[in-house]
C-alpha cells in the first residue's frame, strides 16, 4: 500500500531540498539538489531559475507516478527578498535577481525623502535600510535601470508564490512574504504602504497563507499551497506546542531572535540596532532582532586557533567549563577582549591580544562569554517592558554548543529554556500549514536542565 505524503520544496540560497512528510508530519524522504549559480543580464551572480523550475516539475512528475508514495499535497518555502516579474502572458521577464546585488543609493534615499524620512519610513515598514534586501527597492531599481522591461511588467510575485504559480498559474501574495523587511508593508495600518499605490504598482492583495488550489498532474489531483517565507515558516511549528508565550532563537550564520508576542511598535533606535519585523502565519508582526553570531564565532575562533597552532575546528573539542567562564567574568568584568567596546557594537577588534590567555580553552571561553553578552543584548531588544515570555527555544547550529546554551540559560533563569531538535523546521512549517496536522513538539525538545547547567 502506498504511503500518503506531502511534498515540500525548501529552496534556500545554498541548498535546495525536496522533503516528503507523512500524515503525522514525520520526514519519510529528503533529497538535496545543488545548482550552480549563473550570471544575470548585468553579469551578477543569481540562482538558475530555469534549472530550479525544471527540477520541481520533473520531481512532481516522478512522485505522481511513484509506486511507493501517494502524493497528496505540495507547498513551497523559500528565502525572502526576491521578486519575479511576469508579462501579460504570464511569462517571466527577468532572471531572479540576487538580493545582494548593489543598488544606487539615490533610489532608496529618494523613496525615504518622499515618505517622511528614512527613520520614519523604516519604522513604519519594519524594514531596516538594507538595499536590495528590501525587495520593494528591487522594483524601483528595475523601473530606473530597465524601463523597457518594467513597462512590460503585469504581475509582481515574491519567490514562494512564483514557484507555486509555475504549477497552478494562479497569482497570489500572502503576508509572510510581504512582511519580511520588504519595505512594502505599512505595519501601522496593516496594508501596503502608500508608496506602492503612488508608484502605480499592481501587487496582488494578500490572501491567507493556507490557501490551496487543486491541480491535476498526469491524471492525479493534487492540492498546491501558495508558498511561505522560510523564517515565518520555521516559526510555525512552535505555535502548536502549547508552551505559552515564547521566544525562538534560530542560530547559525545569523542568530535571529523572534518574539511573536511583542506587540510594541518598532522604534527608530531598535531599527538602528538591527531589529525588524517578520509576519507570522496568523498575520501578526513578529518582532525580531539579528546578530551575525555564526560569522563572528567562526572568524574569532580561527584567530584563536591560529595563535595556539590548532586546527580551525578545534573549538569543537573544548569541554564547557562554567567555573572557568565565571572566573573570566570576574577577571574581565565589562572589558571586551575580542570586540570593540560600546553598547551594541558588534565588530571584532582589528588586534586581539591573545597573550592575555594561557590556553586555547581559556581564550575560547572568554570569546563565548562576550558572544553570549552580545546575544543577550540582542534578545533583550525584543523582550517587551512588561515581560511575559515564559519559554525560550534555541534551534540551529548553536543548539549543540553546550557552553553557549549554559550561558544563555544562566542569563534567563526565570524562563524555561529548551533546545529544539526540529530538523527542516521551515519545511515542517510549510507542511503543517497545508495539512492541518499538529506535530508533537515535545518530542523534539530538550530542557537545558539536562545540559549540566
Amino acid at each position: 500500500m502506498k504511503e500518503t505524503v506531502i511534498a515540500i520544496f525548501d529552496i534556500g540560497k545554498t541548498n535546495k531540498k525536496l522533503i516528503l512528510f507523512d500524515e503525522e508530519l514525520r520526514v519519510v524522504s529528503e533529497t538535496e539538489q545543488k545548482f550552480s549559480e549563473i550570471l544575470d543580464d548585468d553579469g551578477f551572480e543569481c540562482d538558475d531559475i530555469e534549472e530550479i523550475e525544471k527540477w520541481i516539475k520533473e520531481s512532481l512528475a516522478t512522485l505522481v507516478m511513484s509506486d511507493k508514495y501517494n502524493l497528496k499535497a505540495v507547498n513551497f518555502t523559500t528565502y525572502g527578498a526576491t521578486l519575479v516579474y511576469l508579462d501579460d502572458n504570464g511569462k517571466r521577464l527577468t532572471p531572479v535577481y540576487n538580493y545582494l546585488k548593489p543598488i544606487e543609493e539615490y533610489i532608496p534615499e529618494g523613496l525615504y525623502k518622499r515618505n517622511g524620512g528614512r527613520d520614519e519610513f523604516c519604522r513604519k515598514t519594519a524594514s531596516p535600510a538594507l538595499g536590495m534586501l528590501n525587495s520593494g527597492m528591487q522594483i524601483l531599481w528595475l523601473k530606473k535601470n530597465k524601463p523597457e522591461t518594467f513597462a512590460r511588467v503585469k504581475h509582481i510575485l515574491h519567490f514562494p508564490q512564483y514557484l507555486s504559480y509555475t504549477i497552478t498559474n494562479k497569482i497570489y501574495s500572502e503576508h509572510t512574504s510581504i512582511g519580511c523587511h520588504t519595505a512594502l508593508w505599512d505595519f501601522d495600518n496593516m496594508n501596503y504602504h502608500k508608496w506602492v499605490r503612488n508608484q502605480g504598482l499592481n501587487l496582488p492583495e494578500p490572501v491567507p497563507v493556507d490557501t490551496l488550489n487543486e491541480v491535476e498532474i498526469s491524471g492525479k489531483k493534487l492540492l498546491i499551497g501558495i508558498g511561505i517565507h522560510d523564517s515565518s515558516s520555521s516559526l510555525a511549528p512552535y505555535f502548536s506546542g502549547g508552551n505559552g508565550k515564547f521566544l525562538l532563537l534560530s542560530t547559525g550564520t545569523w542568530c535571529i531572535n523572534m518574539n511573536p508576542f511583542n506587540t510594541e511598535k518598532l522604534t527608530a533606535e531598535q531599527l538602528d540596532k538591527d531589529c525588524l519585523c517578520y509576519m507570522s502565519i496568523a498575520r501578526q508582526p513578529v518582532k525580531s532582532s539579528r546578530l551575525f553570531l555564526g560569522f563572528l564565532h567562526e572568524t574569532a575562533s580561527k584567530r584563536i586557533a591560529e595563535h595556539f597552532s590548532k586546527p580551525d575546528d578545534y573549538y569543537k573539542k573544548v569541554v564547557a567549563d562554567i567555573k572557568l567562564s565565571s572566573r573570566l567574568k570576574l577577571k574581565y568584568g565589562n572589558k571586551k577582549n575580542f570586540f570593540q567596546s560600546g553598547l551594541y557594537y558588534r565588530e571584532l577588534k582589528e588586534y586581539i591580544d591573545m597573550y592575555e590567555f594561557s590556553t586555547f580553552e581559556e581564550a575560547y571561553h572568554q570569546l563565548m562569554n562576550e558572544l553570549c553578552d552580545l546575544t543577550i543584548d540582542s534578545i533583550n531588544l525584543v523582550i517587551p517592558e512588561n515581560d511575559d515570555i515564559t519559554t525560550i527555544f534555541i534551534t540551529g547550529g548553536f543548539s549543540k554548543n553546550i557552553l553557549f546554551l549554559n550561558l544563555i540559560a544562566e542569563a534567563y533563569k526565570a524562563k524555561l529554556v529548551y533546545t529544539s531538535e526540529i530538523s527542516n523546521a521551515s519545511a515542517l512549517g510549510a507542511a503543517l500549514i497545508i495539512s492541518g496536522t499538529k506535530p508533537d513538539l515535545n518530542l523534539c525538545l530538550t530542557s537545558l536542565s539536562n545540559t549540566g547547567n
